[in-house]
Parts: C-alpha cells; structure tokens; sequence
C-alpha cells in the first residue's frame, strides 16, 4: 500500500466513510432533520437510460427515500415518464423546479415545452426551466433558445417564474438570456473547472457573486453543484468519497446559513452515464448522495 492509498484509507474508516472530523455525523445529521433546500432527482436505475420509459412505481420509491430531507426537487424533462416527477412530489409535499429538456430535434423540444406548460397550469410546477445547458452544448443557438423561453413564458401561468439552466459564465456572457429569465437558474461545477478540493466551496461562493453582479436583483437558483465520490480526476480535481462527502456538507451549510436557493446533484448515483451520451466519463456515474442500490453513502438513515 502507498503513502497515499494508505492515508485515504485511514481517512474513510469504516464502509468508506470519513472520520478526519469528529463532528461530521452530527452536522449531517442536523441538515438532514432540517430538510434542506433541494436536491436534483435521477430516476434511471441501473440498467436504464434517458429513452426508457419510467414508471410511477420506481419515482414513488426513490421519491420517498429523498423526500424526508429536502424541500423541493429538480426534475429535468417532462416527456417519457418523467412527467410524473412533478406530481409524486406534490403528492408528497414537495416543491417542484421542472424543466423542459430541449436539444436538436425540434418535435421533441415542442413536445416538452407543451407538457412543462400543460403541467404549470395543473399546479404541478413552482419553477419552469426553459432548456438545461443546450448553449453549452452548442445544441440550440441563442436566437433559438429565445425563441422557445418566449414561446413557454407567453404560456405559462403569471405566477410560475421560468428561466433558463446553464453554467453561471453564460449569464455573463449572454446578456439577453439573462433579460429573458424570470429566475437566474445556474450550474455551479468548480469540479468541472479543475479546482482543487481544498478550494472548491470558496470557487462556488465566487460563481455565485458573479451572477448577483449580472442578476440585477433577480432571483438566483443554484441549480445543480456537487462533487463525485468515485471515477477519476479532472485536471485538479479528484473524486473521493472523503471529498464527496465534505463538498456536500459544507456547501449545504452554507446555503442555508446565507438564505441561498441550492439544488444538490444528485439524488442517486446512474451507472448509464459511463457508457452514455452525456460526455462525463467513469465520474458521471458517482454524483449521487445516494448509491445506485439507492443507499444511503455517508451515514445511515434510520
């Protein structure tokens, strides 16, 4: 064993679990009783990928695990069984943030932007997301991304506040998307940008501050930010489940001591990513707080 394998499992103790820090589990504990803020929810169980229909019985199921510890829940498409998101967690007492996930095929995006309206006039939606990173993906371009925010904005419900999801440097940079939202809706990675751990939460607070310089007092959502417990690095950034774990217990604590609007990814680890479209490599599969055997990673829950 090396010098650093042997001090990484002198960190994990027990079931991979970190014991640096005598207080973890208490702090762990005292957000999940206090239900926090968010969380974005991945419904795809092994085996499964974004195509395959999911059913009510398996949204049920996991929503049921999440929904004793947060507040609200991200769902990123109405379309393919993912329309039920919104209403299991409205049975459930949760706050919803709903997207329309929108990309190259033009009948696909009509038919989410259709749903996500049909679904806010339900009552099913607290926010609506107009598109999930498709500038970032040079999927859609901006004229066009427009054309649709304007097309689901004319449509929705007044009282349903729509914006568009992407990193927070396109807020910046496309200052007409940013006119169009309601909400200010971001993705905050510093993992994606190579931080190093030990800077991570200090790089996203700064994400954060850029996009209150060009919110102009709009509301602003964190709506994805987390860390990998497993699958690689990414310049200096590393995945561990030590790192994982301190990521999320620092970044939740500190959205809910600054009143910050924060959607932790993710619910459940998805194995599809290794082998899927979306780009991320061996890491894309371990975001989630909970495994994909949907058990919990850090703590037990009773």
């Amino acid at each position: 064993m090396s010098r650093r394998e042997d001090r990484h499992h002198h960190l994990l103790g027990h079931q991979g679990r970190p014991v640096c820090e005598q207080d973890l589990d208490a702090r762990l504990t005292s957000l999940l009783d206090a239900k926090m803020h968010g969380i974005a929810f991945s419904a795809y169980t092994e085996g499964q990928t974004p195509g395959d229909r999911l059913s009510r019985d398996q949204i049920e199921r996991r929503m049921a695990i999440i929904a004793p510890h947060f507040k609200w829940i991200r769902a990123f498409s109405v379309t393919e069984g993912n329309e039920l998101i919104p209403l299991v967690a409205k049975e459930m007492g949760l706050n919803t943030l709903v997207g329309a996930w929108l990309g190259t095929d033009s009948a696909k995006n009509r038919e989410e932007i259709d749903t996500l309206v049909a679904l806010a006039h339900e009552g099913v939606v607290d926010v609506a997301a107009v598109g999930n990173e498709v500038l970032y993906r040079d999927e859609l371009s901006e004229d066009e991304l427009l054309d649709y925010m304007a097309d689901a904005r004319a449509r929705l419900p007044a009282s349903v506040p729509m914006g568009y999801v992407d990193a927070y440097y396109e807020f910046e940079d496309r200052p007409r998307v940013t006119d169009a939202c309601d909400v200010i809706l971001s993705n905050c990675y510093p993992f994606w940008e190579g931080c190093a751990h030990p800077y991570a939460i200090l790089y996203m607070q700064d994400m954060y501050r850029r996009l209150q310089k060009v919110a102009r007092g709009k509301r602003i959502i964190i709506t994805e930010t987390g860390w990998p417990s497993a699958g690689g690095h990414f310049y200096g950034a590393e995945s561990s489940p030590q790192g994982a774990y301190l990521y999320f217990l620092k970044a939740m604590e500190w959205a809910a001591e600054e009143n910050i609007e924060m959607f932790y990814f993710s619910s459940f680890d998805e194995p599809w990513k290794v082998a899927g479209d979306a780009g991320e490599g061996d890491v894309g599969a371990y975001w989630g707080l909970w495994d994909k055997s949907e058990r919990f990673k850090y703590a037990p829950i009773p």
